[in-house]
């Protein structure tokens, strides 16, 4: 096994992918795959984003003199190459009420593709 595909295979293991793959088949379930995938690995990182800005992680305890915290999540959709991308992103209570631009997610800005 080369070099490349060694990396390859510890970046996306191939029993990962069979199980992401499932039962997938045509051209229009992969597409809708890719889609979800899409979906799904924005929201993750935009969870990320909120639990480093917040300090904590969904479920930890919030620290001491911590004053915002998680506050359910709001739909956005976002325009992508291929059509648009309903998400559902994750509020922080002060984020709502912050303007600069350090508080609001920097994944998805407004405005942008």
């Amino acid at each position: 096994m080369t070099r490349k595909k060694k990396e390859e295979e510890a970046r996306f293991p191939t029993e990962a992918l069979d199980a992401l793959i499932g039962e997938t088949r045509t051209p229009d379930q992969l597409e809708e795959l890719f889609r979800e995938m899409k979906k799904r690995v924005v929201e993750r990182m935009l969870g990320a984003e909120l639990t480093h800005h917040l300090g904590y992680a969904p479920g930890e305890a919030k620290p001491t003199g911590q004053a915002n915290h998680r506050n359910g999540t709001t739909p956005k959709t976002v325009l992508t190459d291929d059509g648009t991308l309903p998400l559902a992103v994750q509020r922080g209570y002060s984020l709502i009420r912050q303007t600069p631009s350090g508080s609001r997610p920097r994944l998805l800005t407004a405005r942008t593709r």
